[in-house]
């Protein structure tokens, strides 16, 4: 399939610049898949579509103040981007400007309380650093950094929280996964209290959310890898509900490519490591029966993986109808259940 397959006119008025208060007051747009019916709700209303019995699949990933504004020593402003840990102090990064970061470089942040050096280049043009600090760096990076906001959205955060989901719990993601964010501790007792198991996955946001898609054919786009995991417990829970008839729902892509990538024979496995998984229409899901997502960008793998779970031509109908029905596009933006 081509690049362009996947393209819809999106007015940037509707790219949403602040999240809405409370969390759960977005709106939401429902699909029923066998009927191709569209119903507009909001997301408290969620709990109309799930079932006792059901699973909730949830990414309990954190995300870090990411992005660091720094000085070469010689001068000249630099941004730093913290994409994946790969030791204690050194991450794969991106970097701008990049021209001028070549192995070797340094970078001073906070008047050089924390400062890094450029060990190597990626093969996608990132950079491997190692950071140097006084004292710890969580706590360097916690009073530097800033979160790491996509570039649609030009309004500042003015609090930091409103960029985790309420569940999140591990340290890692250089981006939320922003399905979540509509979620409230309320709604979460509500649903459990309907009998629906909510169950915890991992996944680490990184370079993938960041890096769009430039070829026409698709397939000869690779998918930049991430850190999962899944425990035991998570396993056995996902596969207790499938055993007793209940639907696999999966809150976010990230929670797809994380049980789409631990599956096997059609049953989860504890599993851990990096994934690079790219769904797209034609895959053949295992183990998710439903999806909570946010709406996502023109021709990103994002919409890709949205159209493989319904298909493509009627996910961009529905993007349409989104756009005619002002829903609030992207990471603080409304959310879709395809069920």
């Amino acid at each position: 399939m081509k690049l362009s397959d996947f393209m819809y006119d999106l007015p940037e008025a509707r790219i949403a610049q602040t999240p809405v208060e409370p969390r759960d007051h977005s709106r939401l747009m429902v699909i029923h898949r066998d009927t191709g019916a569209i119903e507009h709700r909001h997301f408290y209303d969620i709990i109309d579509y799930l079932n006792p019995g059901d699973c909730l699949v949830i990414n309990e990933t954190k995300v870090i103040p990411a992005r660091l504004y720094g000085e070469r020593p010689t001068g000249g402003a630099v941004e730093v981007l913290l994409l994946k840990q790969l030791g204690p102090k050194r991450w794969e990064t991106l970097v701008r400007p990049g021209k001028k970061l070549k192995p070797g470089a340094e970078v001073l942040f906070g008047d050089g309380r924390l400062k890094c050096r450029v060990l190597e280049t990626t093969d996608v043009g990132g950079r491997i650093v190692e950071f140097e600090c006084d004292g710890s760096f969580e706590a360097a990076l916690d009073a530097l950094g800033e979160m790491p906001l996509p570039p649609y959205i030009h309004e500042k955060l003015q609090d930091r929280d409103r960029y985790q989901t309420v569940y999140a719990k591990q340290d890692g993601s250089a981006a939320a996964p922003t399905a979540g964010l509509h979620f409230t501790p309320g709604l979460m007792d509500r649903i459990r209290a309907k009998g629906v198991d909510i169950v915890p996955v991992l996944l680490h946001v990184g370079l993938g959310t960041f890096r769009p898609v430039k070829v026409e054919n698709i397939e000869e786009h690779e998918m930049h890898s991430e850190y999962f995991e899944v425990t035991r417990e998570a396993a056995d829970r996902v596969n207790a509900a499938r055993a007793r008839g209940g639907r696999i729902i999966a809150v976010g892509t990230t929670s797809v490519r994380t049980l789409e990538s631990a599956a096997e024979g059609g049953k989860l496995v504890s599993k851990r490591g990096d994934t690079n998984i790219f769904i797209k229409p034609g895959y053949r899901f295992q183990l998710v029966d439903a999806l909570i997502t946010n709406f996502h960008l023109p021709g990103s793998t994002l919409i890709m993986l949205v159209s493989a779970l319904w298909d493509r031509e009627r996910i961009l109908e529905a993007y349409k109808t989104a756009v005619e029905n002002e829903y609030r596009f992207f990471s603080f933006g409304d959310a879709m259940l395809i069920e």
